[in-house]
């Protein structure tokens, strides 16, 4: 038997998102990772790089989980919604990496092929190349701000603290209790606003 466990990269990515989700993003050191792996920092180097190689390959993982068949059948309407949802599942199940993913494409493979399916969708359904564009950005827009904060889980559950200083907001107490969907509702009222804003001036 081997004196240290195997190590792939599939274990070390695993394990790396293991303690993004458990001690956030700053939480993450190549020798806490090791630590975590049982195996020596220098171990590490064999598979991946630097830090931030190996943040970019875990960002790849949950973006693999992000859904752009929807454009397949030149439904933009249809692809724009599955993908925005399928996107924000995947980031609600890992916030702590958020932040990160948030910077953009960057050079990842997993975000550019997602996008360049968006934008090749939206073009081949009459939108301008800018349009597309815009329409790509406003979708990773509402997206991220879905997955970095929730509006209702955000108030004082404490009564008095709105009722009498703020007396058009004397429910906002009961918020945070139905937080997770009244968010889910909201992102939908949001999405569907964007679809059908954008369908007002379509070209199809």
């Amino acid at each position: 038997m081997p004196r240290s466990p195997i190590l792939s990269a599939s274990r070390i990515r695993t394990a790396a998102l293991h303690i993004i989700d458990r001690d956030g993003l700053d939480g993450l050191s190549m020798r806490k990772l090791a630590s975590e792996l049982g195996v020596q920092a220098a171990s590490l180097y064999g598979h991946v790089s630097t830090k931030d190689d190996l943040l970019h390959e875990v960002a790849a993982g949950i973006l693999e989980q992000v859904d752009v068949s929807g454009f397949d059948g030149g439904d933009w309407r249809h692809g724009l919604r599955s993908c925005a949802r399928s996107y924000r599942a995947a980031l609600a199940a890992h916030p702590n990496i958020v932040p990160f993913l948030a910077y953009g494409p960057a050079h990842r493979e997993a975000s550019l092929r997602r996008l360049d399916v968006v934008h090749g969708g939206l073009v081949a359904s009459g939108w301008s190349r800018r349009e597309a564009t815009m329409i790509a950005a406003a979708l990773m827009y509402l997206v991220f701000g879905a997955a970095l904060s929730s509006f209702s889980s955000g108030f004082s559950e404490d009564q008095t603290f709105y009722r009498d200083r703020y007396p058009n907001l004397d429910k906002a107490h009961l918020l945070p209790a139905v937080a997770r969907e009244l968010d889910h509702d909201s992102f939908e009222l949001a999405l569907d606003a964007l679809v059908t804003g954008l369908g007002a001036r379509a070209h199809d």
